[in-house]
């Protein structure tokens, strides 16, 4: 019998329709005209490094094994001080509740510090000695010891480069006086939208009021409803006008009595990759600071 001929097979049509389904498949989630423009990477998801710091004991025998941990990932580095406490006599442990605050120190070099827990900016890749003062209790364990504690971390997330900027025209109050602060707040980055929250708090028991007619600032309200009492030290902005090349302003009045008070600044930005987490960030801004 004969071979039967091998069915040539007909050749593959790319439709018009095709080609457009394609384009739009490959241009899903960018902005206009940015098709072939090379997005950057998304950022890195949060990671928890931890270091033994140190061991509390006191003199009834309780103990507490205290550890120093960073969490890092994205703009900003958090710190903290879990630890495990121990019932006097036993091998029960309990987990402690801890408070303090922490030093991040590189080459014998202060490079940032804040309360435990609590964050900064992230301070890029390399080895930091970590210090901590720390208060430790536990009340099952009937744990309550204060001290210091040290442990070395090996950060590796680099650090992002600056997508937002906050800059103030005067920095430097007075008490008795009212000082009117331009605040200049600029985007850098096309990624991401203009949106924005720009706050300024001043310290609560000095008296300080900040005010401004700007209508997309608010002293925040404090309380519960129907309470309209506002927290007069602080201010917190909506920014919702970002562009790149277009900064926006915000013109404030600090009214001091006879107490002196810093006022910081700092913006919190959303840039967003479709529905992934971790794609905000928190900028600090500069400090206003006060001469007597």
């Amino acid at each position: 019998m004969p071979a039967r001929p091998t069915p040539r097979r007909a050749p593959l049509l790319l439709t018009a329709t095709a080609v457009l389904a394609a384009a739009v498949l490959t241009a899903v989630g960018q902005p206009a005209g940015a098709a072939h423009r090379t997005r950057a990477p998304e950022p890195s998801p949060p990671a928890t490094l931890c270091a033994p710091a140190g061991t509390l004991k006191g003199g009834s025998g309780q103990r507490a094994d205290v550890s120093l941990c960073a969490s890092t990932g994205g703009a900003g580095t958090s710190l903290s001080a879990p630890a495990s406490c121990e019932r006097a006599g036993t091998s029960v442990r309990y987990t402690c509740l801890t408070s303090g605050t922490w030093t991040l120190r590189r080459d014998g070099r202060t490079v940032a510090s804040g309360p435990l827990p609590g964050g900064r900016e992230n301070p890029g890749p390399g080895t930091y000695d970590v210090s901590g003062t720390v208060h430790v209790r536990s009340s099952p364990a009937g744990v309550d010891l204060r001290g210091t504690v040290h442990a070395t971390l090996t950060l590796t997330d680099p650090k992002p480069v600056p997508t937002h900027r906050i800059e103030v025209g005067r920095r430097t109050l007075r008490p008795h006086t009212t000082t009117t602060l331009t605040y200049t707040v600029s985007r850098d980055s096309d990624e991401g939208d203009g949106s924005a929250r720009f706050g300024l708090i001043g310290e609560e028991a000095s008296g300080v009021e900040l005010t401004t007619s700007d209508a997309r600032c608010v002293n925040p309200l404090t309380g519960r409803y129907p309470s309209t009492a506002r927290s007069m030290y602080a201010l917190d902005c909506a920014l919702t006008d970002l562009q790149p090349g277009r900064p926006s302003k915000v013109v404030v009045h600090a009214t001091l009595a006879d107490a002196c008070t810093t006022v910081v600044s700092k913006l919190g930005y959303w840039t967003p990759r479709g529905q992934s987490l971790y794609t905000g960030g928190m900028l600090a801004g500069p400090t206003v600071t006060c001469r007597p």
